[in-house]
């Protein structure tokens, strides 16, 4: 379909030339002259301008309405890079003042994380001359199939029952007597144990500071120093109160390298059934870190940024045998109680509940709507304060099998229960209910709440000692 203009092009008109109407031209003639005498309020030109086809018209002047609408402050670029502009490029005095802006904000941005790093100097410093350098001599095998090594480690000093122990992982010292384990301090000086306790089921060590002569491997003896220049206890955290992400720092030997310091966040808590080379910890209750942890960090402290101890390294998880950003701590509320039960008792007195548990049972599986596998709403008369009222969470134990005569049994347990809170803490799993049982105190009544039919009981139970 033709346009508009090709259809009046195809039928074109014509008409006579008109005679000119001299009053008509006369009258257009003063109303132009009052247009170019008169300002122009679009343009911006004066009368005294020259007129031409581009004449002095600026961009903005063109459009001046664009004035009443200010670029958003969303666009603004107050720090960009100097522009250059039409008809301008930037100067070098401006590229430099650009420069200079930019290294003072990054100077500032930089100040921040300084005062972080000396954080961290001043609690490495504070801390290391409580961190020990352990060196065990050890000998496998017997007669001509004997061979011995040297395996370094690290500890912590610690002050239990009004005595200097050195607190470490038993498997730092296994297979090592007194006389073939030195210790020493980080401004060098040398320490041997006077008294040997581990616990297997935790890996868990402790050694006395001693202040007595201590025969060497060469046949003769040393002096040791004096007692008034012991190494200073560390102070130790609720180690409860660790948050996942949480700065940590770690001091160990890693490789035999004494007092090295590396920093990092808590990954994780509460990992467990790990396996942990030939022999298997009973408890496990883990912090997971990526504080690079090598090893020789075995049994060194990880502290927080107070310089608190929080756990014990001990072990890492690895496809090389050196760091990969996973290694495992014991958390020192549990380290602290095993070894104040190995230096008041001469053993860790495990607690005995006498259930079987059914490691296959997973409360997060089965619906939440009937509540009958899902651990509810924490009763407001709950002891426990690590989770808010209103918060469902989702866990529990279930019980196979209730021994006879056991604990269990006298606080009525039944097969299929699910044990939901245990001594005010809510139960995660079946390992997390053997690790609370194991390190719970004994002969006295301690709180349980049960899931039974879709309702839940509260009862008490009195736990013995480890048969």
């Amino acid at each position: 379909m033709p346009s508009w203009n090709q259809k009046n092009d195809e039928n074109p008109t014509f008409s006579p030339p008109k005679t000119v109407n001299l009053v008509a031209v006369l009258l257009s003639a003063v109303v132009v002259g009052q247009c170019l005498t008169s300002p122009n309020p679009v343009l911006g030109q004066d009368s005294s301008a020259p007129l031409s086809r581009t004449g002095p018209i600026s961009r903005s002047a063109q459009y001046p309405q664009a004035a009443k609408y200010p670029p958003s402050a969303q666009y603004a670029q107050p720090n960009a890079s100097p522009r250059a502009t039409l008809g301008m490029m930037p100067t070098g005095s401006q590229i430099d003042s650009h420069r200079e802006r930019l290294f003072n904000e990054l100077a500032e941005e930089v100040a921040q994380f300084d005062r972080l790093g000396n954080l961290v100097r001043r609690v490495s410093q504070l801390v290391k001359p409580s961190v020990i350098h352990i060196e065990a001599h050890k000998v496998t095998g017997k007669g001509a199939t004997a061979e011995s090594y040297d395996e370094a480690g690290s500890g912590v000093v610690l002050e239990i029952a009004g005595d200097r122990w050195v607190l470490t992982n038993r498997h730092v010292i296994k297979g090592a007597s007194a006389d073939q384990i030195v210790m020493r301090t980080s401004d060098g000086r040398r320490w041997a144990p006077d008294k040997i306790l581990m616990d297997a089921s935790t890996d868990v060590a402790v050694m006395k500071l001693t202040t007595a002569p201590y025969r060497s491997r060469g046949g003769g003896r040393r002096p040791m120093p004096a007692a008034e220049r012991m190494p200073p206890a560390a102070r130790i955290a609720d180690s409860d109160l660790v948050q996942i992400g949480d700065f940590v720092i770690a001091i160990g030997s890693p490789f035999g390298l004494s007092h090295s310091v590396t920093f990092g966040i808590m990954s994780a808590k509460g990992r467990r059934d790990l396996s942990l080379g030939e022999e298997r910890i009973d408890l496990q209750d883990f912090f997971q870190t990526d504080a690079a942890i090598n090893p020789g960090n075995s049994g060194g402290p990880l502290l927080n940024l107070r310089g608190e101890v929080i756990g014990l390294n001990t072990a890492i998880a690895s496809s090389s045998g050196g760091s990969e950003g996973i290694g495992f701590a014991i958390p020192i509320n549990m380290a602290a109680r095993v070894a104040e039960e190995l230096i008041l008792h001469g053993e860790l007195r495990r607690g005995y509940l006498g259930v079987t548990l059914d490691p296959e049972f997973a409360a997060a599986e089965f619906p939440t709507g009937s509540g009958q596998y899902a651990s509810m709403k924490i009763s407001p008369d709950s002891v426990s304060s690590l989770y808010h009222e209103d918060e469902l969470k989702f866990g529990g134990a279930r019980v196979k099998n209730v021994r006879a005569g056991s604990p269990a049994e006298a606080a009525r347990l039944q097969n299929n229960d699910i044990i939901l809170q245990f001594d005010g803490c809510l139960i995660e799993d079946d390992d997390h209910l053997v690790a609370r049982v194991g390190m719970a105190p004994t002969n006295e009544p301690l709180e349980m709440v049960i899931l039974r039919d879709g309702k839940r009981y509260r009862t008490e139970v009195t736990l013995r000692q480890m048969p």
